[in-house]
């Protein structure tokens, strides 16, 4: 089989290396002529463990090729697949002209019977406009060919997308034909060899589903947070109650973990999306509203620790901060709470000093100088008076706190996402704030 994929962000250089892997012939297309050459070298845009030996494995396999001609690249395809960004617009619903610039675009070049499948994150009744998209440039052909347009959102963790596709819990496509469901069937045929389940459902319930489920794990998250807010108040531990709800199999333990908020490029983006879609039909998403109040709210809890147990005093101060990605794994800086954070700290006078293990690049992108990057954690430390962990990466969760003792300057850790044991720091002399949990002081002096 042969497909297209069109758009080499994150989805869709996935999604193209891993058709690739198991056999398919991809290309990938673009329009950015920088990102296809550096793509060309095996250089990749983004950080994503494993995804750059993939890509190198399969371009020398010839089983996966990059382009900027789209009307070259979709000849002989079964499939072209919309992967191109949907940035929220000011008032929270997706854009949804790049997607629809793709869809005139195979309108024009298409020679052959095409399966046209969007894989970025949609609003529902898209399908509909892709298709009507696609038609008009059909006519405008005085061409009679035939096309099918499918729904077939993505469920990938960020650091972990390639296990994600190679072995998903579900695949979810929306079909309007049963020539479409055939294709995508045996296109995802060697996906399915160990039991992973696909599901065919009409286009508008696939293009809700990928909505409903990350608005679903947005809800979780937020709600945690409330409770860990709550919790301090009313001297609880929310890791003793993460615990205790989360053995209920009606509940799980995923998606449970209090912290400083959720980031990324799907949660905050497709819980305002929803949230404007329900607007734009005369229904309010009540629950998804506070699911976002809560989660913005949540970015700043940190910050208002710290400004509390300096007593507002934070001018001329200096603060380590470990982690700057939204999550682990990945360099993802797009809504990351560091980046309330930082801000914050420095309307405050303070001076910042970061140390991400992928992320630095990119954050240097957004906060440019205004902040100092270390070549490693402890760098960061030096000096500082007082630690924030930002981002759980395993590099950070046991670090040698009788070092970190000496390096900083107040024995102090504002631990956003509660990576560490606070009898231990404070037996150590260290001052300790969770999320969730009750503020533990040293039983030493905290100044060196």
């Amino acid at each position: 089989m042969k497909i297209a994929v069109v758009g080499t962000g994150y989805v869709g250089l996935v999604t193209g290396t891993c058709f690739a892997e198991v056999g398919i012939d991809v290309t990938c297309i673009d329009i950015d002529v920088k990102k296809i050459d550096n793509l060309k070298q095996g250089i990749l845009p983004i950080y994503e463990p494993g995804l750059e030996k993939m890509v190198l494995r399969n371009v020398e396999k010839e089983r996966l090729h990059f382009s900027t001609d789209l009307a070259t690249a979709i000849q002989g395809c079964n499939a072209a697949f919309i992967a191109v960004g949907t940035p929220p617009g000011e008032d929270g619903s997706a854009d949804l002209k790049y997607v629809l610039g793709v869809a005139r675009e195979i309108g024009r070049s298409m020679t052959d019977y095409l399966v046209v499948v969007t894989k970025s994150t949609v609003p529902v009744g898209t399908a509909k406009k892709v298709k009507q998209a696609v038609q008009e440039e059909l006519d405008a052909r005085g061409s009679d060919l035939t096309f099918d347009v499918a729904s077939n959102p993505e469920f990938l963790k960020e650091g972990a997308a390639i296990d994600d596709f190679l072995k998903p819990d579900r695949i979810v496509v929306g079909i309007e034909s049963e020539r479409a469901e055939e294709l995508m069937r045996k296109l995802y045929k060697p996906f399915l060899l160990n039991g992973h389940p696909i599901i065919f459902m009409d286009v508008p319930s696939a293009e809700m589903t990928k909505y409903a489920a990350n608005s679903m794990l947005a809800t979780k998250i937020s709600f945690m947070n409330d409770i860990a807010n709550l919790c301090e108040i009313m001297g609880a531990d929310v890791n003793m109650v993460r615990r205790g709800i989360g053995s209920d199999s009606r509940i799980g333990n995923k998606f449970i973990y209090p912290g400083i908020g959720y980031g990324g490029s799907c949660f905050p983006k497709d819980v305002k999306a929803l949230i404007k879609t329900a607007e734009e039909n005369g229904y309010e998403m009540q629950i998804l509203k506070s699911v976002e109040s809560v989660n913005e709210n949540q970015k700043s809890v940190l910050f208002n620790k710290v400004k509390k147990h300096f007593n507002g005093d934070l001018a001329g101060k200096t603060f380590a901060l470990w982690g700057l990605s939204f999550k682990p794994k990945t360099d993802d800086m797009r809504e990351a709470p560091s980046l309330v954070i930082i801000e914050k700290l420095l309307e405050a006078g303070c001076k910042v000093k970061a140390y991400d293990p992928v992320a630095m690049q990119e954050a240097s992108h957004i906060v440019g100088d205004k902040i100092e990057y270390t070549k490693d954690a402890y760098e960061a430390i030096i000096d500082a008076d007082a630690l924030l962990v930002i981002t759980e990466w395993p590099e950070f969760r046991s670090p040698n706190f009788q070092v970190i003792g000496r390096l900083i300057r107040n024995k102090v850790v504002f631990d956003g996402r509660n990576i560490y044991e606070a009898k231990e720091l404070m037996d150590l002399g260290f001052a300790y704030y969770g999320i969730g949990v009750q503020d533990v002081q040293p039983v030493i002096e905290t100044t060196n």
